[in-house]
């Protein structure tokens, strides 16, 4: 029976589903994370009556076909890139990004990272990092002397030195666009590095056409929401017990259909 074979892929995708919510939950409180949605398509069809072709000979054709699908599979797994809600935090080095851009970062490799999570601290030299170490592109290094941080939403650092009155411009944070945000390759670590699908960066100061601006002593936060979360789960778990419930009774049918054959 076709049927086992097409319930049994709806449970596949299904439990590509769960996985898929379950990331989302448990990184509900990941700074800067960006929820998945996971898409299907349907497989090919089987033809058992061809649409649009005469039964007999001198007949009109055939308005309707009969094509039986084969079942489902896993199209894309989407990161879906909308802005999260800004939660202030007091810290002078936390940044968040109000609108499109990307924090650029330098890898371990040397090769350039991109990410929202503005979590940012400082290293022994002074210089600006993410919280595994990676250092801000371009390089932002605060004085040890340093009493007061200030960035503006334009990116511009600035500091205030000792017992000066007046503030020393020590830099200009840019920010990164992409023509596909969906295309990036997420590495983990609140990282993501660019891909073919995901175009060129374009790099820009904040506030240029088409980019946000910076909030200093704010974080973006998830933007998972956990009602949707919750209720995309009960959704999987049914259509998934459905599908289930597909092969049980095409198993019950099969027995049928053998026992009558002896």
């Amino acid at each position: 029976m076709k049927a086992l074979a097409i319930a049994a892929t709806g449970m596949d995708a299904q439990q590509t589903n769960l996985e898929v919510i379950a990331n989302n939950i448990a990184n509900i409180n990941t700074t800067g994370f960006k929820r998945s949605r996971a898409e299907f398509t349907d497989l090919l069809y089987q033809a058992e009556k061809a649409v649009g072709v005469a039964n007999r000979a001198n007949q009109s054709a055939v308005p309707e076909g009969a094509n039986i699908g084969l079942g489902v599979q896993t199209q894309a797994v989407r990161k879906l890139h909308l802005q999260g809600e800004i939660t202030q935090t007091g810290n002078d080095l936390d940044m968040a990004i109000v609108g499109r851009g990307w924090f650029m970062v330098e890898g371990t490799d040397g090769q350039t990272l991109y990410t929202r999570a503005g979590s940012f601290n400082k290293d022994a030299n002074g210089r600006l990092v993410t919280a595994d170490g990676y250092g801000v592109i371009p390089a932002i290094t605060i004085p040890n002397d340093a009493t007061q941080v200030t960035i503006s939403e334009d990116g511009i650092v600035s500091v205030v030195i000792g017992n000066d009155t007046d503030t020393t411009e020590l830099g200009q944070i840019t920010l990164t666009n992409f023509v596909n945000e969906a295309g990036l390759k997420p590495l983990g670590d609140n990282l993501f590095s660019e891909t073919t699908s995901s175009g060129e960066p374009v790099v820009a100061n904040p506030q240029d056409t088409g980019f946000g601006y910076i909030k200093q002593s704010y974080l973006e936060n998830s933007n998972v929401d956990a009602v949707k979360e919750i209720t995309d789960l009960i959704s999987a778990q049914r259509a998934y017990e459905m599908n289930s419930k597909v092969i049980t009774t095409a198993d019950e049918m099969a027995q049928i259909v053998s026992k009558n054959l002896k």
